[in-house]
């Protein structure tokens, strides 16, 4: 017999502690070297946790919702062991393998979970499934079993909030606390950037192998205001006010489990295709719950861009500890005055929301100017003028 110890990882300083979500093994079975055993959930991301050796899982420590931190033991593998089972049939096995989440949902939902046809790894019937027999929609960024209040042709439910959902809320409140928010506004003339992508996509395409889209331009926008106004580009640290040499842009994504926020880090040195790559990496990592804690540590400014979802305009929360946030918004064509003529233009406002306390109006005006500037003569952005 030669075991190894299946540990949870090393979770950044800012982060205490983690929630084991769902073991994807159970007792017994058989693991590959790689083969994921258990989400594990931080106030940041979830994570996969891989086992580091085949064999067999002997020991199950810690269960599914517990509480666990760095470093701490949760399972035990026996690498010499060959796992042994009885021999059943697909369709039975189908039929009794209910992760545990699916398990409690069935239960609450008075599901026979084993009359249920699983799509999971080897038949498992998922959360997903059980939804599914319902015909109900699956309930995303909750992990807690619905609680379905009897109460005639009024159904209630009351479930748990993730410990992601809990860090947003507690992070948001912690925004509007502890800074004097205000923001302002600016319309933008996007048809020069528009006619730029569209005279140049197809080629920026076949080289680059990603898609020219409009993040880069607001990314790139955003960096020179930064460059020209630094203390949008500071936080606050007590009574002092650090400066950052350096230009780490969060750019904030909708996700399944929740609203994440992942740095591109030193920006300032970013192509217009490392950013679009970084930003389409991020964005297939995010729906899957793999981006790592690295990614979304940090940051000294960052892009939220509520015009995906066809917001005309909103005020955005600052991402404690930075100042400042922009918000894009929907591209609408409107009606604008040009050297005194009606025209219609492709127009979006733009917000930029930013800490009182230390950067100005003037400053916070002028900066989303500069933004403003910078698409509207997007030549100069990629000129470096």
């Amino acid at each position: 017999m030669s075991i190894i110890e299946v540990k949870v990882p090393q979770l950044s300083e800012s982060v205490s502690e983690a929630t084991l979500i769902t073991w994807h093994k159970k007792v017994g079975d058989a693991v590959s070297e790689g083969e994921n055993l258990i989400d594990v959930e931080t106030d940041k991301v979830v994570l996969e946790l891989p086992a580091t050796k085949s064999g067999v899982l002997v020991k199950i420590i810690k269960q599914d919702g517990a509480k666990v931190g760095s470093e701490e033991i949760i399972a035990e593998i026996d690498t010499t062991a060959v796992a042994l089972a009885a021999p059943v049939s697909t369709a039975a096995h189908q039929a009794t393998a209910v992760s545990p989440s699916a398990r409690k949902l069935a239960h609450a939902l008075d599901v026979d979970a084993s009359r249920i046809e699983g799509t999971g790894r080897h038949g498992l019937v998922t959360k997903e499934d059980v939804m599914q027999a319902m015909q109900q929609p699956v309930p995303t960024a909750v992990e807690a079993v619905p609680t379905i209040a009897p109460s005639g042709n009024r159904p209630e439910q009351r479930v748990s909030m993730t410990r992601i959902r809990q860090r947003i809320a507690e992070r948001l409140l912690q925004s509007q606390q502890n800074a004097a928010i205000l923001t302002t506004f600016n319309e933008i003339n996007m048809q020069p950037v528009i006619d730029l992508r569209n005279r140049y996509k197809d080629a920026f395409e076949k080289k680059h192998g990603v898609k020219l889209g409009f993040s880069s331009f607001f990314v790139k926008a955003a960096v020179l205001a930064l460059q020209k106004f630094p203390i949008v580009n500071a936080s606050v640290d007590g009574t002092d006010i650090i400066y950052h040499g350096y230009f780490d842009i969060g750019v904030a994504i909708g996700s399944e489990r929740g609203l994440v926020v992942p740095i591109l880090r030193d920006a300032d040195k970013l192509s217009l295709a490392d950013i679009e790559k970084q930003i389409v990496d991020f964005g297939a990592r995010a729906k899957v719950g793999k981006l790592t804690m690295e990614e979304l540590t940090g940051g000294t400014f960052s892009i939220s861009n509520g015009g995906v979802f066809g917001s005309m305009l909103s005020t955005p929360i600052i991402n404690p500890p930075q100042s400042a946030i922009l918000g894009i918004h929907a591209t609408k064509d409107r009606a604008v005055v040009e050297n005194g003529q009606i025209v219609i233009r492709p127009m979006n406002y733009l917000a930029v929301s930013y800490d009182h306390r230390i950067i100005d109006g003037r400053e916070a005006v002028q900066f989303l100017s500069t933004i403003k500037e910078a698409l509207e003569y997007p030549g100069r952005v990629l000129l470096d003028l």
